[in-house]
């Protein structure tokens, strides 16, 4: 069963053309998603729908197969619980003001995932945030520095120990390489692909790299204006493309000279 669905989803602003249309998505467990398209095609949209911090205007979002009530608070924290995200830009989403420990740490207080009160809950979030600096190949230490201490690949780094700290099943990742220089993109390419084995994580991922999009999902749907025009094993895809808006995308990936 999907754990988290797009079921014939549209979207539009008030007094404005659709965003979205008749879009479905389904995300299996261990089958990650991409959504991909061109600027304004409607994917960071869809995401946000996922994330459910936009309703839909029509259609559904189902978590776990019963529809998301955005209204429903103990409903909504499981959500949370559950689906966790990266932003694209690490220099914004992450607050200049705080340690990394704390911004780390905030899921678990915010989803209420600490035990205990007092000395007990401080060790316990210490402990679960060094894991997750762990996990994404920081040390310790980092938590006791500020964001502008790091580097915009390390900042990406502790965006991802903030969205894996509460062990969420799902993580939506908004082109969470696309402002990082090319070594730096492998390398968290390499890290959300092992986490993806070692935490069980599923990704969905909105991206245009097609070769990030190759790396670490399974499936990908392809978006043109507001609708998915092709969807189906990323192979497949990519390889064959059957709709002509899936081939120019694909033609117009740029190709050294041979």
């Amino acid at each position: 069963m999907a754990v988290l669905a797009a079921d014939r989803v549209g979207f539009a602003y008030r007094r404005s053309a659709p965003v979205l249309t008749e879009v479905s998505v389904e995300v299996v467990p261990g089958r990650g998603v991409a959504l991909v398209g061109e600027s304004g095609a409607g994917k960071t949209t869809l995401l946000r729908l996922l994330l459910g911090l936009t309703r839909s205007t029509e259609g559904r979002i189902l978590f776990d197969g019963s529809e998301l009530n955005l209204g429903d608070r103990a409903r909504m924290r499981a959500f949370r619980r559950g689906v966790q995200t990266v932003f694209q830009d690490p220099y914004s989403s992450l607050d200049p003001r705080q340690r990394v420990g704390r911004i780390v740490a905030e899921p678990l207080r915010s989803l209420g995932l600490l035990t205990g009160g007092g000395t007990a809950r401080r060790t316990e979030a210490e402990a679960r945030v060094a894991e997750a600096l762990d996990a994404v190949g920081l040390p310790p230490d980092a938590a006791r520095r500020y964001p502008h201490e790091f580097s915009g690949g390390q900042r990406q780094r502790v965006a991802i120990a903030r969205a894996v700290v509460g062990h969420p099943r799902v993580l939506l990742a908004d082109e969470p390489v696309s402002a990082l220089d090319v070594s730096t993109r492998v390398r968290i390419v390499d890290l959300l692909a092992e986490l993806r084995e070692t935490r069980g994580l599923t990704v969905v991922m909105v991206s245009h790299d097609l070769a990030v999009v190759a790396t670490l999902c399974a499936r990908t749907a392809v978006l043109e204006k507001g609708r998915v025009v092709e969807q189906g094993d990323t192979g497949a895809v990519l390889g064959s493309p059957r709709h002509p808006y899936t081939r120019r995308l694909i033609d117009s990936v740029p190709r050294l000279p041979r």
